[in-house]
């Protein structure tokens, strides 16, 4: 039985062993994928995001454990920071999460972000259909919390829950403009500390600023660590999507979505063509060097080297 057949199964060596290949660009587990693909598109991707320290982690674990109870089979993807100089990442998800892997329903993958720019791995695209294929009911993405960066996120899931926490005062506005935009129900976390309802407040005096007419992002007080009012939130990421299927824009969404990815297969893979064909005679290196010494700029250079991959 290959890899394929043996993730259809449920085999979830299968499905770990797909995912580290997609992160070490095996043409492979893109075969595997293209003839897989027919039965993906029945996971529900909800990304979890927010500034590090908000508690993300804790939270995606106990929004696991209630859709558990509620009868549903769960993936998580935790990207997380990877080191520029070694390639390492730290995968301190898993050690948080470490309970829920002994749940069969459940299945947790950390995933490093490999010099991703925006939160998010570059092989969380493929991972998320591995997880589909798999057979998951609900995928949470739970990124790294690098700010206004973050918003890869929404390029992928279904629904964006953004984390925050008490007191967070003037930062709020500091970060409208970026990731507050693509949120659609707001967790305030470790709301037993002081300061989460005026938090609140602040929250929904920005959304009432909003250009979100048609649907108003909820705002729900959480406590993680004490397990408080997660039974709330996940009835409003429940009515997020009802929102979405009701009206039809879950497909509007998937297929912007869609479009999307395709397009950064395509940028990535004409760049490696770009690269690949640029670096033989070492003509990159020496527009390098020729920029460097100002002898040309490097929208020149940009030129030269697209010349010479049309001749």
């Amino acid at each position: 039985m290959n890899l394929g057949e043996r993730l259809l199964n449920g085999d979830r060596r299968a499905c770990a062993r797909l995912i580290s290949m997609l992160e070490n660009n095996d043409l492979e587990a893109v075969n595997i994928i293209k003839e897989l693909y027919k039965h993906s598109g029945n996971a529900y991707v909800i990304g979890v995001t927010g500034a590090p320290g908000s508690g993300k982690s804790t939270l995606t674990d106990k929004l696991a454990k209630e859709f558990r109870k509620r009868g549903k089979k769960i993936g998580i993807l935790a990207i997380d920071p990877t080191s520029p100089f070694t390639g390492g990442a730290i995968l301190g998800d898993r050690i948080r999460m470490n309970d829920l892997t002994l749940d069969k329903n459940v299945f947790i993958r950390s995933m490093g972000t490999r010099g991703s720019l925006g939160g998010m791995s570059r092989a969380a695209w493929g991972a998320v259909k591995v997880l589909d294929i798999f057979g998951m009911d609900y995928i949470f993405i739970e990124t790294v919390g690098v700010g206004q960066s973050e918003v890869d996120i929404v390029k992928i899931a279904d629904t964006v829950l953004m984390v925050m926490v008490p007191n967070l005062g003037d930062d709020i506005q500091a970060i409208k403009a970026g990731i507050m935009e693509i949120a659609d129900v707001f967790a305030i976390n470790k709301s037993d500390l002081e300061g989460a309802d005026r938090t609140k407040l602040e929250i929904e005096m920005n959304l009432d600023l909003s250009e979100k007419k048609d649907y108003r992002p909820p705002v729900v007080k959480v406590s993680a660590s004490r397990n408080q009012n997660i039974d709330e939130l996940v009835d409003k990421l429940i009515e997020h999507r009802t929102y979405l299927e009701e009206t039809g824009k879950i497909v509007e969404r998937r297929k912007k979505n869609i479009r999307l990815e395709i397009m950064k297969l395509a940028e990535e893979e004409f760049l490696n063509l770009v690269m690949n064909k640029a670096h033989k005679g070492n003509l990159f290196d020496k527009l390098v060097d020729d920029v460097i010494s100002k002898k040309l700029d490097p929208y020149t250079a940009k030129d030269m080297i697209m010349d010479f991959i049309k001749g």
